[in-house]
């Protein structure tokens, strides 16, 4: 948006009238509302953000806060009420110096600063131009009032002694505000040209203890975690090689075993008591199978689900278009936190991050086709083209359609932030018309010139019951459970995050360096609580893996977005239903796009935690009969817990 300011470089201009704006008194009561909710607004010169000018206690240092204040409040010495002014006369002081190379040498300038004062100066006492007739002396402020009506008021309220003060209804009554500004500039060769930004974020560098103390307190719990995790994996190693490590080539073992109730079996020349359920093809038994016969040692827990461990999830259909939308997500996001360590996405690149992550997540549908096509492929899917339109168009297009509706709200509410119509037919026309080809050719290739996914195991083909399952390992607790692990790590350079969006007078967030190491951390973290999870889950014999690994990848989305619930009431002051949607919509929106890219981290980490330690276990030719052996044996031990009888044990 071009105004209507006439700034000349090096030209200084001591008054210059702008305008006159006549309001009514509904305009007046919103010109308070915005003052009384601390609005500002933020002029741009040169990709500078017009700053209000802050020193520091000690006056050493010395910084900006992007945008100035539209008015200010203050009260009336005589009767203590509160009143509202506004700032109509605005001073320019634009920071310059010789331009770096070539350009400098041939006389050229650069901007490295913007500071912006503000003034409220009443309509009175101004000469032909419009201007103040002394703009540098203490002049009253130019107030938001218009007296009441007292006629209008009096034949309203006939009966009473009392007029109100305020009059809200619009009786054709006006305030007229007479608008001013100066410009000057000033030399300044102290502050560098790459290093203009700078004074937006000095204000910051107190923080930086506190980055590092949440990037100890994420190494700490990670640390916590790698431990548990390699108490896991070598847990799980001598399950499968034997407590010795002697295993042959990752076979279970075969090791002779003596009977479960800790005595020898009764021996056919010896005489076995009478027994109630006890046959004459019992003796026969007892030659074939002798106290010191083999058996398998030790299959019990996530060894149980070899047949079962790779059987395709219920909505598979629907789990694979998610996993490769989730690889966009991972995509994107590496890409942006990259960028922003390097410095190319920076502040001074206005609607940068967003625009580079949308191109980024909209060129990574050649990934997300191919991992979805051939994870659908896996499952044993035969409609690649139904799986691509998914892929391309489930997430995207729930995405889209939340934000055009929020916009609508937006919209609605006459604000600046509202995106216009164009853009959001530029990001149609991104999806159908670059991001669907895109997702057409990665998923062909992965249908056409991919295997499916090897898996070291065979599945049966009937399902194994799944036996009833603790508390603790069900969907819903084991996601809230295992995601506040990675919501313990992030959770205070979030805080950092949400005071640079909604609190900080700069406005920016610029310590990427920062961010990029607790995500790499937290991402670690969610692999490691995935691999726990998923082995606990194992060993009560559950099998329904795939989808309760992306819960819990994702599950600390739902502790963010309590955080937000909580940042909101107790530190942001946002006012009207409207804004409080967005608010609770854009946060909903975000930690839904962060669980999905959690979630699938998670996912792609179980998948992988399965195939490498169900590929360890080769199963022998007999282990389906000693299986069937051990379930038999578990039912007769449930018979005489049942029944009271006692068996002859024929193990």
């Amino acid at each position: 948006m071009t105004s209507d300011y006439d700034v000349a470089m090096g030209q200084d201009q001591e008054c210059q009238y702008l305008c006159s704006h006549r309001t009514d008194r509904q305009g007046i009561k919103r010109a308070r509302e915005l003052i009384e909710e601390g609005y500002v607004a933020e002029w741009i010169v040169d990709n500078l953000p017009g700053a209000t000018s802050f020193v520091t206690v000690d006056r050493k240092h010395k910084y900006y806060a992007a945008g100035f204040k539209i008015g200010y409040k203050d009260f009336s010495p005589v009767t203590g009420k509160q009143k509202y002014y506004i700032n109509n006369h605005i001073t320019l002081v634009i920071r310059y110096r010789q331009a770096p190379g070539r350009a400098g040498r041939n006389g050229g300038k650069v901007i490295v600063g913007f500071e912006v004062y503000t003034k409220s100066i009443e309509a009175a006492h101004r000469d032909s131009t419009g201007c103040p007739q002394d703009l540098h002396s203490d002049m009253d402020g130019m107030e938001m009032y218009i007296a009441p009506n007292t006629t209008r008021l009096a034949s309203k309220y006939p009966s009473s002694s009392y007029l109100p003060e305020e009059d809200d209804t619009d009786d054709g009554s006006t305030l007229t505000i007479p608008y001013s500004y100066s410009v000057y500039f000033r030399e300044d060769d102290s502050i560098e040209w790459s290093k203009r930004w700078d004074l937006y974020f000095n204000n910051q560098e107190d923080s930086n203890v506190i980055h590092w103390l949440a990037i100890i307190n994420s190494l700490v719990i990670c640390s916590l975690l790698t431990v548990i995790v390699v108490m896991v994996i070598n847990r799980t190693y001598k399950q499968v090689h034997g407590k010795d490590g002697s295993g042959d080539d990752g076979k279970l073992l075969l090791r002779r075993r003596k009977p479960g109730n800790g005595t020898k079996s009764p021996k056919l020349r010896e005489k076995a008591p009478a027994g109630l359920l006890e046959q004459k093809g019992e003796a026969g038994r007892e030659d074939d199978w002798s106290s010191d016969e083999e058996f398998v040692e030790d299959i019990t827990g996530w060894k149980l689900l070899h047949g079962d461990i790779f059987r395709p999830p219920p909505y598979a259909g629907y789990l694979a278009p998610l996993i490769g939308s989730g690889m966009q997500l991972v995509f994107m996001a590496t890409g942006l936190l990259i960028l922003s360590c390097f410095g190319i996405l920076n502040p001074s690149f206005r609607g940068g991050f967003v625009s580079v992550g949308v191109g980024l997540f909209v060129f990574a549908g050649i990934i997300s086709g191919y991992f979805s096509s051939r994870l659908y492929k896996t499952f044993g899917g035969m409609n690649w083209r139904k799986n691509t339109l998914l892929t391309a168009l489930l997430f995207p297009g729930l995405l889209f359609t939340t934000i055009f509706i929020l916009n609508l709200f937006v919209w609605a509410q006459a604000s600046s932030t509202a995106l216009p119509f164009g853009t959001l037919v530029g990001l149609i026309a991104l999806m159908l018309l670059i991001q669907l080809p895109l997702v057409y050719i990665g998923s062909w290739y992965g249908s056409h010139q991919s295997h499916p996914y090897e898996h070291p195991t065979k599945t049966n083909s009937v399902a194994r019951s799944i036996p009833e399952q603790a508390w603790y390992t069900q969907s819903i607790y084991a996601a809230l459970i295992a995601g506040f692990v990675p919501f313990a790590v992030v959770f205070i350079e979030l805080l950092f995050v949400f005071r640079s969006l909604w609190q900080d007078k700069s406005g920016y967030y610029y310590v990427f360096g920062f961010l990029s190491i607790v995500s790499l951390v937290g991402i670690l973290t969610v692999v490691e609580v995935t691999i726990v999870a998923t082995y606990i889950m194992l060993c009560q014999e559950n099998h329904n893996w795939w989808w309760q690994s992306v819960f819990i990848g994702g599950g600390s989305s739902f502790w963010i977005f309590l955080y937000c619930i909580v940042f909101y009431y107790t530190k942001l002051k946002i006012h009207g239903f409207i804004s409080a949607l967005l608010f609770f919509s854009y946060s909903f929106l975000a930690c839904t796009v962060y669980g999905l890219l959690t979630g699938t981290v998670g996912f792609l980490t179980a998948y992988a935690f399965v195939r490498r330690i169900y590929g360890y276990v080769v199963l022998p030719r007999c282990l389906p009969h000693a299986l069937d052996f051990v379930e038999a044996d578990k039912s007769i031990e449930r018979s005489r817990q049942i029944d009271g009888v006692r068996i002859i044990d024929t193990s």
